[in-house]
């Protein structure tokens, strides 16, 4: 299960860090048991939707509850995050 209060700590550390390689790194050597994926915003598909907004990146519930990773809007469910980045085009 993946919290409120985690979720803002992701949020705080990638807002203040940056999404880089470098930063999602770094969060998957502080939480090992966590799924992190980095990709632009634009590689969402239509339907899906963050579960928390910042300043040039979108966070995003998956799951892999069924043997593939998916996106799921529950955080009771979700076992990992995507950090997808937002352009000036998106």
């Amino acid at each position: 299960m993946i919290t409120d209060q985690f979720l803002d700590q992701i949020t705080t550390v990638i807002g203040r860090a940056g999404l880089t390689t470098e930063s999602v790194a770094a969060l998957r050597d502080a939480f090992p048991d966590m799924h992190f994926t980095q990709c632009l915003d634009d590689d969402i598909g239509a339907g899906v939707t963050p579960v928390r907004e910042a300043d040039g990146f979108n966070v995003y519930l998956i799951t892999k509850a069924e043997h593939c990773i998916t996106f799921t809007p529950s955080q009771e469910r979700a076992t990992g995050l995507v950090l997808a980045e937002v352009t000036e085009d998106d």
